[in-house]
Parts: C-alpha cells; structure tokens; sequence
C-alpha cells in the first residue's frame, strides 16, 4: 500500500465512523476505497467489518448519555445482535454473493419504507406495551444482525426503523442503541474472522484509528439534529446506500 493509498483510506475511515454513528452505511465510503486499492471484494469486506469496531464503540461512548436507562433492554438485544452478526459472518464466508445480495436491496428500501412511516406507525401502536422487547424486536434486530454480518452497508438504518416501530424512545436514544448493536454485530463477525478469513491488517488499522476519531465526531454532530432532521438524514443517505447497491 502507497502512502497515498494509506491517506485516503484513513481519511475516508474518518468520515466513515461519523457516518455510522450518525445515521449508519459508512461503510459504503471506505468499501469501495479498499477494492481500489487492490483488495478482493471479501477480503475487503472482512477488512471493513474488522477497521470499525472501534468507530461503532466510539460513537456508542459519545452518546452515552442516551443510553441512560437502557443497559438491561440492550443487554438482551445485543444476544440477538451477536447471534445474527456469527450467522451473517458464516454466510459470507460459504455462500455465494449474488445469492444474497439479491435479497440486500429489498431490505434497506423496506427499512427506508419503515423510516418514513415511522411517526404514522408509532401513533397506531400508541396503545400498546412497547417498553419491553418481545419476541418480534428480537426476532427482526437477530435477522438485521444476519444482515449486518454478511454486508454492514445500511445495517444501522435497518436497525432504526425496526426500534422505531417497536419502542416508544426518542430517535436520539434510538440512535445511541443502534450504535451498541452494531458494535456487538461488527465484533462478533470479527471474532470468526479473525480465525478463517484474509484481512489486511495494515487497512484494519488505518480504518480503526479514523473510525474511532469519526464516530465521537459523530456523536457530537448528532445528537444536535431534531427528531426530523435525523429521519430526513436517515432516509437521504439511505437512498444513496440502495441506489448504490443496484447499481454495483
């Protein structure tokens, strides 16, 4: 890797880890600079999940404050998380890609759709107990984290609009939860590739450090939007993330 190669990798992990703890789909930045590079299109994939842990930890310590009374329901979402991001990791390892990326598209538009009539939704559901994670938020954030562990691109996207179906919080605490359980998806990816799978540690590395700087950036950023200006953010950087998976 050329010095040049080295700063745009780490520059573009910068804005990366901002990106995810903000909305989410950082990944879409950093993927396409590691096959510019030379790096095969799995190896690059591992190699990104790896660099962003620290972004994903990062952004959740920058918004602590939102995750103020939310450690025990996280502590039992974060099974379904670590679950899904094993099974999703397994897939990318054995399964053929276009098998699954057929299906990626069709989740991050359902998950744009779920965004938008967020508000409508949750007036429809006022009534009902959603404090508690039942067995329908367990079973849709296992599936997202699934999703997560074979293609992280969007995974925090898909992760707000199922909360936001199913718990009466704020987009911002909302927010500070999705960082946890991307954190807990990307990690538990990692730890089975570390073990059966090829990575450039020199590019981990370099995403590491700048996702790490971006993701407390992003918290500061963030937790600065309204309600409706993190929505509109979520729905606009996921229509780049969809039209950029169909046309790849």
């Amino acid at each position: 890797m050329t010095p040049w190669e080295m700063l745009a990798v780490f520059a573009t992990s910068i804005g990366a880890g901002a990106l995810n703890t903000v909305v989410g789909s950082g990944t879409l930045i950093t993927f396409p600079v590691l096959l510019a590079i030379g790096l095969p299109p799995v190896t690059a994939t591992v190699t990104n999940a790896l660099g962003l842990i620290p972004g994903s930890i990062s952004g959740a310590i920058g918004y602590r404050r939102e995750l103020h009374g939310q450690f025990r329901r996280l502590l039992k979402l974060s099974v379904a998380a670590l679950l899904g991001g094993l099974c999703g990791a397994v897939l990318l390892l054995t399964l053929p890609a276009e098998a699954f990326e057929r299906i990626v598209p069709v989740l991050v538009a359902l998950a744009l759709v779920l965004v938008i009539l967020q508000p409508r939704i949750s007036k429809l559901l006022r009534h009902r107990h959603r404090e508690t994670p039942g067995r329908g938020l367990f079973a849709g954030l296992l599936l997202a984290g699934v999703y997560g562990g074979y293609f992280a691109a969007a995974q925090g996207i898909i992760y707000m609009s199922i909360m936001g179906m199913l718990l009466d919080e704020t987009p911002q605490r909302l927010n500070a939860a999705k960082n946890v359980l991307v954190a807990v998806v990307n990690a538990a990816a990692a730890l089975l590739f570390l073990f059966v799978a090829d990575y450039d540690w020199t590019a981990v590395a370099l995403i590491a450090t700048g996702s790490a700087l971006g993701g407390r950036l992003g918290a500061e950023v963030g937790r600065r939007f309204s309600p409706a200006t993190l929505r509109f953010l979520i729905v606009a950087v996921g229509g780049v993330a969809l039209i950029h998976l169909l046309v790849r």
